[in-house]
């Protein structure tokens, strides 16, 4: 069973990609991140965006966004707990306001029944 290609899994105008074939790569510069539990991360950059380079960066490790400041990080987002439904409409109306919409809600049942 030695029939084929003797370069099996290959195509025409494969290999290896250099720096010939891509060009050249352009000059890179790390800038180090820090979070608040310490974690540091160097991305690196072109040279030439390094003012543009943003000022926070989501630490890898932790999820909390890191800045350049190694001794003034950024603080943790808070995330707000989840809110039902019911959560919200309690924070637009006072307990008078729902009063007085079921009140009007069950004088309309009571209408309709009447008339039916």
């Amino acid at each position: 069973m030695a029939s084929g290609s003797a370069i099996r899994g290959s195509r025409v105008g494969a290999g290896p990609m250099g720096e010939a074939e891509r060009g050249d790569t352009a000059p890179r510069v790390s800038i180090s991140y820090w979070c608040a539990n310490g974690h540091e991360t160097r991305p690196s950059f072109a040279e030439e965006a390094r003012d543009d380079a943003p000022a926070t960066w989501d630490c890898p490790r932790c999820g909390f966004p890191a800045g350049q400041e190694q001794q003034n990080p950024p603080a943790p987002v808070k995330n707000e707990p989840y809110k039902t439904h019911l959560a919200y409409v309690k924070e637009r109306r006072s307990d008078q306001d729902g009063m007085d919409i079921l009140d009007e809600a069950l004088a309309a049942l009571r209408a309709r029944r009447r008339g039916a």
